[in-house]
């Protein structure tokens, strides 16, 4: 028997033991629910944790152990019927349901939380391991000083990080610079000067952006906007004839970043007290310079936690950078020149057939972990930010 049907079985035991609780608890106070301690619906919820909870512990035990036998099921089946039978036994007019079912629930909520810092371990040490075995291998030296970026799979590989790392620092940094006015701008426009019918319009619109699927704005970038920017300022310019460049990257990921800077900002700039506005204006200083002067610092820690989520966002952006950026990796301060960034390369490391304990294939893990470090330090950064103004400001 799979695990699904024991869990429908289990549905079953606990509904049951929802209406058993019920009643045995109105059957305890003679028929009067006000004698007794909780409501009879704590009553039912109790009955129902102590019964699931022990059967769901040994059935979530025997499928990590692969020992979900027939007699396993029927362990499981008892145990929940045993659970059952103990827990409307312990029901008296007395009994404190009501503090049995906040204690579970208590502990769901902090099971949830486990999960989600668990999940975060494990993709840590999950690519931790796999970057030692790489550094076994490969000089970390050469790893993260080296200028020159040729994987060769049949030996003599050399695989600097450096490349890789100024590719997607600059392809983030135009993103950046053209995501952040334009969506810190647009947010105070609807927030400041907007009127309802208006921004009933331009707001969703602007959101819009963000439902728009990566891959089409990769298409979107190597089919319009690279073409556009190498035949009227690349060649032009003298400054490269590919399609494919960091510009091009850059400029469409901005606009894939709108939508993350304007509705943050948005939002956080609408929650500024009212009573900030008024004195402003209220000391003679003009829309504009309440804005500026009192509004925009104010919201500045949130404004910061925006910029944080798009710098992240266009960090790891791939599909956006394979078809607008190209895949090659080198250091260049020409914004018509093609470049790469960390997650392509990651990806196509991985991509293949290849051995998977060679050291062109483990790469991609030092690369994630590197990248992941670099985001932490990102977070710490903008954390220390919000911090030192939310204090200045409350």
């Amino acid at each position: 028997m799979t695990a699904t049907w024991i869990l429908l079985i289990l549905l079953i035991i606990a509904a049951a033991s929802f209406f058993l609780g019920r009643a045995r608890a109105i059957a305890c106070a003679g028929g009067d629910s006000r004698a007794l301690h909780s409501l009879p619906g704590h009553y039912s919820w109790a009955t129902v944790l102590v019964t699931l909870l022990p059967a769901l512990l040994l059935l979530a035990l025997l499928e990590i152990s692969a020992a979900l036998t027939p007699a396993g099921t029927l362990a499981v089946v008892i145990l929940a019927l045993a659970a059952l039978a103990w827990s409307l036994r312990r029901i008296t007019p007395v009994f404190r349901a009501r503090a049995t079912v906040e204690r579970g629930v208590l502990a769901l909520l902090i099971l949830a939380a486990c999960v989600a810092i668990a999940t975060t371990a494990g993709i840590v040490l999950s690519m931790l391991f796999e970057t030692l075995n790489f550094f076994v291998q490969y000089d970390w030296r050469e790893f993260f000083l080296s200028a020159t970026w040729a994987p060769r799979f049949q030996g003599g590989s050399e695989l600097g990080f450096l490349p890789l790392l100024w590719g997607t620092l600059y392809i983030s940094l135009i993103a950046l610079i053209f995501a952040v006015p334009v969506g810190l701008f647009a947010a105070i426009y609807m927030a400041e000067y907007a009127g309802r019918r208006i921004r009933a319009v331009v707001k969703p619109g602007i959101e819009i952006l963000a439902g728009i699927p990566t891959i089409v704005y990769g298409l979107f970038a190597l089919i319009t906007v690279g073409p556009l920017l190498r035949d009227y300022f690349a060649q032009p310019l003298g400054l490269g004839a590919s399609g494919s460049s960091v510009m091009t990257a850059g400029l469409v990921m901005g606009i894939m970043l709108i939508p993350f800077v304007s509705s943050l900002s948005d939002d956080i700039i609408a929650q500024v007290p009212q009573s900030l506005r008024d004195g402003s204006l209220g000391l003679g200083a003009t829309r504009s310079e309440t804005i500026r002067q009192v509004i925009l610092p104010a919201a500045l820690p949130g404004i910061v936690g925006a910029v944080l989520l798009a710098a992240s966002r266009a960090i790891g952006e791939t599909m956006i950078v394979v078809l607008g950026a190209g895949a090659a990796a080198k250091l260049s301060l020409n914004p018509f020149e093609a470049m790469t960034t960390i997650t392509v390369k990651i990806v196509s490391q991985l991509t293949g057939d290849s051995d998977f304990a060679a050291p062109e294939t483990l790469v991609a893990f030092a690369l994630g972990l590197t990248l992941f470090a670099i985001t932490l330090c990102l977070n710490v950064l903008a954390l220390a930010i919000v911090r030192k103004y939310r204090e200045q400001y409350e």
